[in-house]
């Protein structure tokens, strides 16, 4: 199926109240399913790209991507004299205030911050890869309260890649996975810092995914990935709604899919894709592994669900498969291994070695419509995924930050 004309108008139907199509305010935008609700975009590129609008150096290294919102970028970087939180004009480019958020390094190989602030009701949350979470006022960049997920609530996690998650704010809540025998995940007051709770009856180590809000049988809940598990999770007491054993190896980072009663999953490392259908029976949940295959293995660079099938890269490749019976519906090559994000008609595969591609969103066969190098290139992998807000493409590649003008005229 063709969905450049059905998408735009559902993707605008899933923003939440008062949101605007501009806004790319948290982790793989609006609803944390990598999609914009934005139209009018370009349907194909010159050779060499779209227009560049501007560029900036200097923001530090790491992975971590971009939130959009209220004419501010806000991210997250590593320098010399520590890891800061950055704000940006989104005109330009230009510095608005900088805020140091701890120690830089990390990881030996890869070092840097590669979580994605969020951008809430005047706040910054920003989780560093030591486990750091701040809450930062976002007009000054000034610390309301710090804590620690290791130190303060016995977090641990499943390798030793670092901390990777992206905050979600829901209401007066934070939430955020330390992992470890106190509980997977943790809930927050967004005004203290203090404890809510915690999920003590799950005590899996923490993977590298973020938690992503569900509506399954009527009930809202909060579902997120580990290394060994599934889970849904009740928002108001942090109880466990449902969980499913699910093991992972080395480093599991994709965002949870949830289609009506079925939640997608998938890791690299040989283990691929698997999707559960959860069924409720009175107060009692209940789990089914419907199928467990590698027709999808994203490492890290996300997956998008569009009309039943779930966009991403696998590998080298680039797939199409089936949310609901994990066939693949087709599988090419394009730009290689990398994030892919969905706007007006089109996915958008930013490789890790610097290409980007323009795909229709098309289920029957692979259409590549446009693809260029990225210029400026690091030495590094091109890890920060993507983001489209307000006609722009940004690609953030460690200190450089490239905004593309991808408004038709």
């Amino acid at each position: 199926m063709n969905y450049l004309r059905l998408l735009p108008a559902l993707a605008l139907s899933l923003l939440p109240l008062g949101a605007s199509a501009d806004d790319w305010s948290q982790w793989r935008g609006l609803q944390r399913n990598g999609q914009s609700a934005e139209t009018g975009l370009l349907k194909k590129w010159p050779a060499d790209g779209p227009p560049l609008a501007w560029k900036v150096d200097g923001l530090g290294g790491g992975y971590s991507s971009l939130a959009i919102t209220d004419g501010k970028i806000f991210t997250l970087g590593d320098r010399e004299e520590g890891t800061f939180a950055l704000a940006l004009k989104e005109s330009d480019g230009s510095p608005i205030w900088e805020t140091r958020v701890g120690d830089a390094g990390g990881h030996k190989g890869y070092p840097g911050p590669r979580s994605t602030p969020t951008i809430n009701g005047g706040q910054v949350f920003a989780l560093n890869q030591y486990s750091d979470l701040f809450c930062l006022d976002a007009e000054s960049g000034k610390t309301i309260w710090s804590v620690n997920l290791e130190e303060d609530f016995g977090g641990k996690m499943m390798s030793g890649w670092k901390y990777s998650e992206s905050p979600l704010l829901d209401g007066d809540k934070v939430i955020i996975t330390p992992g470890g025998k106190q509980g997977t995940v943790l809930a927050l007051d967004r005004k203290t810092g203090k404890k809510i709770w915690q999920t003590s009856e799950w005590t899996d180590p923490a993977g590298y995914s973020s938690v992503v809000i569900a509506t399954i049988h009527g009930v809202r809940q909060y579902v997120q990935l580990t290394g060994k598990s599934v889970a849904g999770i009740d928002p108001d007491s942090g109880k466990i709604l449902w969980v499913a054993d699910r093991p992972g190896k080395t480093a599991v980072i994709t965002t949870p899919i949830v289609q009506d009663d079925i939640v997608f999953v998938t890791s690299a490392y040989g283990v691929g894709c698997n999707g559960f259908r959860i069924s409720k029976n009175g107060n009692k949940w209940k789990t089914e592994e419907l199928y467990a295959n590698k027709n999808s293995a994203n490492h890290h660079g996300g997956v998008v669900l569009l009309d039943g099938h779930i966009f991403g890269s696998s590998g080298g490749t680039f797939n199409c498969v089936d949310i609901e019976t994990g066939d693949l519906a087709f599988k090419g090559r394009s730009a290689g291994k990398g994030s892919t994000i969905y706007a007006d008609g089109h996915l958008y595969l930013r490789g890790e070695d610097g290409e980007v591609a323009l795909i229709e969103a098309d289920s029957s066969e692979l259409k590549e419509k446009s693809r260029f190098k990225q210029p400026d290139r690091s030495k590094d992998k091109a890890w920060a995924h993507p983001v489209i807000a307000n006609g722009k493409l940004y690609l953030r590649d460690q200190g450089i930050l490239l905004c593309y003008d991808v408004k038709e005229k």
